[in-house]
């Protein structure tokens, strides 16, 4: 797992740095209209994964005005976001969406750590997840 953007070579032998976790154009979008609503644009989303959910473990976000410290930052198509040490360990390399439709529409993370996930897919459990300090005991259902 991935606890720290990583360096890696192009195929011009240079460095660039790929974020921790990233958000697609039509997430990023979103929240930041989301943010204008609230009359918050200079905030950022925090990422975050605490124990609980039917997986074991879940997602969550909120708004904040600055990083903490030893935070993740991650600066993309306009947005900023937070992840603290414990949770970048759960979010390497996923990817925060938007989804629309029918059934209603909300943010969706892409989690490659993830082993298996609930059927509302807000919570999940990984390899490691039973020596975790979140537990991999069933939570309180989907919601």
């Amino acid at each position: 797992m991935t606890t720290a953007p990583m360096l890696i070579h192009d195929a011009e032998q240079t460095l660039t740095e790929t974020p921790l976790l990233t958000i697609t154009p039509t997430a990023a979008q979103k929240l930041v209209k989301l943010l204008t609503e609230k009359n918050i644009p200079d905030y950022g989303l925090r990422v975050f994964v605490a124990g609980g959910g039917c997986s074991g473990m879940q997602y969550g976000m909120a708004f904040e005005q600055t990083a903490r410290e030893f935070d993740a930052v991650v600066e993309l198509h306009g947005v900023r976001l937070f992840v603290d040490p414990t949770s970048a360990q759960y979010l390497g390399d996923a990817t925060i969406d938007y989804v629309d439709n029918l059934m209603g529409g909300g943010f969706r993370i892409e989690n490659p750590n993830a082993v298996s996930t609930c059927g509302c897919g807000h919570s999940f459990r990984t390899q490691d997840s039973s020596n975790s300090a979140y537990g991999a005991g069933g939570g309180s259902g989907c919601s």
